[in-house]
């Protein structure tokens, strides 16, 4: 972990697009998939940045790897406990506190983590939280966007979002958004991955469909 005056810290945080939207019927999370280290292009077509936590809920990836992977092991792992021990899902909002709270109590160290938080909640229907690399926790009740190309991002997501918009619009502007930040973003690159997570669980999309619709 590196100190939050690290002259690393703006280094390693480049890089990457991560977007979450949240609407009546569920929630979508979009991302890019070029893995960077500083200007360094790691990976192309390699970096999954979506983690399937459990079959209601996922988090995308924007940070340091490592970090990432450490967080998101013990939160996977939580869920699955509190399944065994009560027999019903974890909440999200108990998730992503529980984040915030190993994420902060890192401190004065720091994890390389900013991550979204997305799902349907046992209690309160489609949710998105977004956790910042000091702990900070936040509700979003429309959409968030995390990584360099998140500017571009938003963008198109103020400019489309309808909380009234159904899953299959959701999807297409998760892609455009993600899509427009790929086109201004060096960080960001080499293709998008999606998933929708409703009533019904989790779901991974292809891409490829909407894509193609945007460009035409």
């Amino acid at each position: 972990m590196l100190s939050p005056n690290h002259e690393g810290i703006n280094r390693l945080m480049t890089g990457t697009t991560t977007v979450g939207i949240v609407v009546n019927d569920g929630v979508v999370l979009a991302t890019d998939r070029r893995v960077t280290a500083g200007y360094y292009i790691a990976h192309r077509k390699r970096g999954v940045k979506i983690w399937k936590i459990d079959n209601h809920v996922a988090a995308t990836m924007s940070g340091g790897v490592a970090d990432l992977q450490k967080v998101l092991d013990a939160l996977t792992s939580v869920a699955a406990q509190y399944k065994i021990d009560t027999g019903k899902p974890i909440s999200i909002r108990a998730l992503a506190n529980y984040a915030s709270l190993i994420v902060f109590s890192s401190r004065p160290y720091i994890y390389l983590v900013h991550m979204i938080f997305g799902g349907w909640d046992p209690d309160e229907g489609p949710v998105i939280y977004m956790l910042d690399f000091f702990g900070t926790l936040t509700r979003e009740t429309e959409f968030m966007s995390t990584g360099s190309g998140s500017p571009t991002a938003f963008g198109v997501l103020e400019d489309g979002y309808r909380r009234d918009m159904n899953i299959d619009d959701a999807i297409r502007l998760a892609v455009r958004a993600v899509r427009s930040a790929i086109y201004h973003d060096p960080g960001s690159g080499e293709g998008i991955d999606v998933v929708a997570i409703t009533k019904d669980g989790y779901r991974e999309i292809d891409s490829t469909p909407y894509i193609k619709e945007s460009t035409r």
